[in-house]
């Protein structure tokens, strides 16, 4: 493979993941608007929560650092989140911030949910023509 389209595909990897990464955060937002999106978003959001809460590699980070490597640029140390996010967002503590990451998209993401499920139950009350609680 070429050393341009190997750096190409690990621009293209760090977008897919960074995308990833915002979907996991915010993706239950979507549910508002479409509620069918929760069968992709809890287990994305599950899946991301568990990588900050256990310490995993997601495997799209080893994926764009072997592609930068045949670029020929270097590739990083660490995960995609402590290499592009944590130089921006968070402080030297960071050891003790992934884990409140981890718990973070969790509490979000389940105040989110439980929000669209008493919404939708309130507007199925209202279709059977029960009284709304």
């Amino acid at each position: 493979m070429s050393p341009t389209l190997s750096g190409l595909l690990a621009e293209l990897v760090m977008l897919l993941h960074f995308g990833f990464v915002i979907f996991v955060i915010a993706g239950g937002l979507l549910v508002l608007w479409r509620p069918r999106f929760s069968w992709l978003h809890i287990p994305c959001a599950l899946y991301g929560a568990a990588i900050e809460l256990f310490g995993w590699v997601c495997p799209l980070t080893p994926l764009e650092q072997s592609l930068r490597r045949t670029a020929g640029q270097g590739g990083y140390e660490g995960g995609f989140i402590e290499h592009y996010v944590r130089p921006i967002l968070y402080p030297a503590n960071w050891r003790d911030i992934h884990v409140l990451l981890g718990i973070a998209v969790v509490v979000v993401n389940v105040g989110i949910y439980v929000w669209v499920w008493r919404r939708l139950r309130r507007q199925a009350r209202r279709e059977a023509g029960l009284s709304p609680r």
